[in-house]
């Protein structure tokens, strides 16, 4: 027993020191947003701010990303959604409704997983050119769910793979055909896995920088490539740029401060099982 308890202590040692490295980084941020300009220095950077808190770091941050966080939010609302409800219609086809070749279909969904953003770019730029998409908000929305179908459809799949396929025959003999079980049974029976779809395709589209920074001109540029360009500036601001940062990481921290709970849950129900 002695003994156990010796190694459970350990082991949660470890892990606090482990999570203090972590937000180390967080921790420093924030002391250096609370700063005024002449404080930000690497010698007092561990120090508390001296002449109180100062908020207008926040406020001249928000300003300046205030349009790229519209932008931010008009490409990740509807690329969320939508990359989510391809991904489910997928996981039910590929794993309730077998067809010759589906093995070899669901094998090359998945390979999109694994292209390089890199290997892409330029066939990408011509192609969203050659359909007037290019430099737009809706062009990064449609690059995004494409790029997300993959990972949305192992999720469903997987999901439904593991809900008995009685539900289905009792619905076909009670007159359903293929969207009609999909609709009435599957569909509701997917909250866990929608939930852990939309945060992570949220999170993943709210945080890419490489097809935001291709992709889109100076006007529809989302937070991560405004907020890059603050840092790149010749007279960089820290104190401004570290409160610039926090406000761009506020929304993915909310959604998992709010939702985290259904994507545990969403885990937990085999959303990412098999």
């Amino acid at each position: 027993m002695t003994r156990r308890v010796l190694t459970h202590t350990l082991f949660y040692i470890i892990l606090i020191i482990l999570a203090v490295f972590y937000l180390l980084p967080i921790y420093l941020m924030l002391l250096t947003s609370f700063k005024s300009f002449d404080q930000v220095d690497l010698k007092t950077m561990w120090s508390l701010p001296t002449n109180g808190l100062h908020i207008a770091n926040f406020i001249a941050g928000y300003k300046q990303l205030a349009p790229n966080i519209n932008n931010s939010l008009m490409m990740v609302i509807p690329e969320a959604i939508l990359s989510s409800l391809l991904g489910s219609l997928n996981g039910y086809l590929l794993a309730k409704w077998k067809f010759r070749g589906s093995n070899l279909v669901f094998t090359l969904i998945l390979f999109g997983m694994f292209i390089p953003y890199q290997s892409i770019l330029i066939p990408l730029v011509k192609f969203m050119q050659a359909i007037k998409l290019y430099g737009d908000i809706p062009g990064l929305v449609l690059v995004h769910i494409i790029y997300g179908i993959p990972i949305t459809t192992l999720i469903f799949r997987n999901y439904y793979a593991g809900i008995e396929t009685e539900i289905l025959d009792a619905g076909k003999i009670d007159g359903a055909g293929l969207m009609g079980l999909y609709r009435y049974i599957m569909f509701p029976l997917s909250a866990p896995s929608f939930a852990v779809v939309i945060i992570w395709q949220f999170t993943q589209a709210w945080n890419e920088f490489l097809f935001a920074v291709v992709l889109t001109n100076q006007s529809h540029w989302p937070v991560t490539v405004a907020l890059n360009n603050l840092a790149g500036s010749q007279l960089v601001q820290w104190n401004v740029l570290m409160a610039a940062t926090l406000l761009a990481a506020l929304p993915t921290l909310l959604l998992y401060l709010f939702l985290g709970r259904y994507f545990l849950r969403g885990l937990m129900a085999g959303a990412l099982k098999g």
